[in-house]
């Protein structure tokens, strides 16, 4: 191979703000093999606006706001580099490479998709997009399409039309192994945390009703921000359980809050591939999450790292349990399935593949 020219590979990302497919992608694109590959990280947005280090990358900022506004300076750049492939993410990003695709056919175009598409339409981010998702080519010009899960993958061949060959199921990364944390018994007073953006698919509202009919003293931190927060706030004090909430808007300090409770709670509705619980397994703290479509129950084995509930009867039921969870075994179930050299040696293998197709 060292004989052979590096592979130019273009990631491009609507911006660096905290979120999973920023953070994958961001990751992805510093790590992968420079021997073989020389990426680039193409941003439409703003540098200020950035939350992750990518110093281990070429970066180009667009500084514009939206991709749409930003599509003429990335044309610009895939014909001035002749990337072998570009890597999008984010479905409004990869509606909009796949309509570009067509125009350049000696680069590879991959998209990664960040959820249960069907499942988010309501969205507004989505809706703002469903003309484009609705043209005859769709995501259907890419050459291959990266799925979170196997939900993902069956989503987007049964609702999209997409080929079951275009599709690729790669799970996300453990980017960094912190400390797991000791193993210690339960206090009087149980602790449980969520992080995620609060949003009304996040599920926090339910989380909040079983919580008020949880008969033992605890304290809930929800880490986060989003336009839900004063509804989460308003349901908390309707309920009488304002004074055990603690609202923590943004940390990076996210795997120490993690470790000093004894639950991560999900109550998503859906799920691309929870990066915030992968986490909490990291550091060992164990979970109880929903059943819900989306990659978390490819993380969550029952009595393993925590519990996979089909309703709030069974998940208030899991609250009241008092098995001792150890750390490292929680930690164990996870890392063997996720870890960054697993994860990463599947993203070159369909890197180097697909340009030989």
């Amino acid at each position: 191979m060292s004989n052979q020219p590096k592979i130019k590979i273009m990631f491009i990302l609507p911006s660096l703000s905290a979120g999973g497919a920023e953070r994958v992608i961001s990751f992805v694109s510093q790590n992968i093999d420079k021997k073989k590959f020389q990426p680039q990280l193409v941003i439409a947005g703003f540098e200020k606006d950035s939350v992750y280090d990518v110093s281990n990358v070429e970066v180009i900022y667009l500084n514009k706001p939206r991709i749409l506004t930003a599509l003429p300076s990335i044309v610009s750049l895939i014909k001035k580099n002749k990337p072998k492939v570009v890597v999008s993410s984010i479905s409004h990003v990869n509606t909009a490479m796949s309509m570009l695709s067509s125009f350049f056919k000696k680069t590879k175009f991959i998209g990664r998709e960040a959820t249960v598409l069907s499942k988010r339409s309501n969205e507004k981010k989505i809706r703002q997009w469903s003309l484009f998702r609705l043209l005859p080519n769709g995501f259907k010009n890419l050459d291959a399409l990266i799925c979170q899960s196997h939900d993902m993958a069956e989503d987007m061949i049964t609702n999209f039309n997409i080929p079951k060959d275009h599709i690729h199921v790669i799970n996300n990364p453990i980017s960094n192994l912190p400390d797991v944390k000791p193993l210690q018994p339960f206090t009087e007073v149980r602790k449980f945390i969520t992080v995620g953006r609060l949003t009304e698919v996040k599920g926090h509202l339910r989380l909040l009703d079983i919580l008020s009919k949880f008969n033992q003293p605890f304290n809930y931190t929800i880490v986060g921000s989003g336009g839900l927060k004063d509804a989460i706030l308003l349901k908390a004090k309707e309920l009488g359980i304002y004074d055990n909430i603690e609202h923590v808007p943004f940390t990076n300090e996210v795997n120490e809050y993690i470790s000093k409770h004894d639950f991560f709670l999900q109550g998503s509705f859906v799920e691309g591939f929870p990066n915030a619980l992968l986490e909490s397994c990291v550091v060992g703290t164990p979970v109880i999450a929903f059943n819900a479509p989306g990659g978390t129950k490819e993380i969550v084995e029952n009595n393993i790292n925590g519990f996979l509930v089909e309703n709030e009867e069974e998940f208030l039921e899991r609250l009241n349990n008092f098995k001792e969870w150890n750390p490292v075994h929680v930690r164990a179930s996870v890392v063997k399935k996720f870890n960054k050299n697993v994860i990463l040696k599947q993203y070159e293998d369909l890197f180097e593949n697909i340009i030989h197709n």
